[in-house]
């Protein structure tokens, strides 16, 4: 939702201003949380019952990336840390094997995959917001959910593609030349939808978890200002509300986040062996045998990691795209005075 000035004449903030305030969050909570999801995506990754340690995935709060192991000669590229038991027992194996910095393993491609998939995300819901108030009415309750949705859909399907080329470049040092060999060669054997593998999932996770999470952080932030007597939200209110809505719609979605690990997991180890892809990768059929072997709990794998992250992804995402609206919203107004 634009920042509004206070008086008569509304000062709107531009959709690049926008694109620009979203910027700071997506490079902060990468900084911050990778440590977190890291661990979570490694606790899920070792339930699956393909998975033989070939390959790990990790995510940065905003999407999920998947690394394959590959040997060359007798030196493995990556070497699995063992069984993990709990949180804790990850941290420290992880720490152990492979050192602190492996907590920040692949940072670099996941700014570059964050920063784009955040400026559309945060975009398209401002924007659609405003068109949608504009055409129904501030007060509708319903605004907030049709926004994310649509939001999120559009952002995971323009960076699918990008996702699954620059997981294809963490599995090994690729030269650009490789690189355009790969996906000319992936297009001409499947087709171009072969380069949106792993996006249904990504939508069942990632689509409801946006229409929860802007409802509810639209409401709290309401609720919250009515509270303390204030027209327009804080900087505290903003992070209060998008991490009490953000630690609600993950949990209710996590189940989903477990199946898209699962199936990246067992996408890249059947094309690195070249094994042709089994019937029974639904998501549903996933999710089936995740309850037959490791029962109901089984979906919520990595859940106590997954909370502490995502309370202050969402906080810091939402509370620094707000507080930058609010600054060019200023400068505009300055702007607009002197003209």
């Amino acid at each position: 939702m634009d920042s509004e000035a206070e008086g008569p004449q509304i000062i709107k903030v531009t959709p690049l201003q926008q694109m620009l305030a979203s910027c700071t969050g997506a490079i902060l909570t990468s900084l911050m949380v990778t440590p977190l999801d890291v661990v979570k995506i490694r606790l899920q990754a070792q339930s699956n019952p393909f998975h033989k340690g070939k390959c790990f995935v990790y995510s940065n709060g905003l999407m999920d990336h998947l690394c394959i192991c590959e040997e060359e000669g007798n030196k493995a590229w990556y070497k699995k840390p063992g069984y993990f038991r709990g949180t804790l027992d990850a941290f420290l194996k992880i720490i152990r094997n492979e050192g602190i910095k492996s907590l920040w393993s692949g940072l670099p491609p996941t700014l570059v995959m964050a920063v784009p998939a955040t400026v559309i995300y945060f975009t398209c819901y401002d924007q659609l917001t405003a068109v949608l108030r504009s055409k129904l009415g501030e007060n509708e309750s319903h605004i907030p959910i049709v926004a994310g949705i649509v939001a999120r859909f559009g952002a995971v399907t323009v960076i699918s593609p990008l996702e699954l080329i620059r997981t294809k470049m963490q599995s090994k040092n690729f030269s650009y030349k490789e690189l355009h060999q790969f996906v000319s060669k992936k297009v001409s054997e499947d087709g171009w939808i072969s380069l949106w593998r792993g996006w249904a999932p990504t939508v069942l996770r990632d689509v409801p978890f946006s229409a929860m999470y802007w409802y509810n952080y639209e409401v709290l932030k309401k609720w919250l200002c009515e509270k303390s007597g204030l027209y327009e939200p804080t900087f505290m209110i903003n992070f209060t509300s998008g991490a009490l809505s953000g630690s609600f719609a993950a949990v209710v979605t996590l189940p989903f986040d477990v199946v898209k690990t699962q199936k990246q997991t067992q996408l890249w180890m059947y094309e690195s062996h070249k094994i042709s892809m089994p019937l029974h990768m639904s998501t549903w059929a996933i999710m089936k045998n995740i309850v037959a072997k490791n029962g109901f709990s089984g979906l919520f794998t990595g859940l106590i990691p997954h909370l502490i992250k995502i309370a202050p992804a969402c906080a810091i995402m939402i509370s620094t795209y707000e507080f930058g609206k609010a600054f060019f919203q200023k400068q505009n107004t300055r702007r607009q005075q002197y003209q």
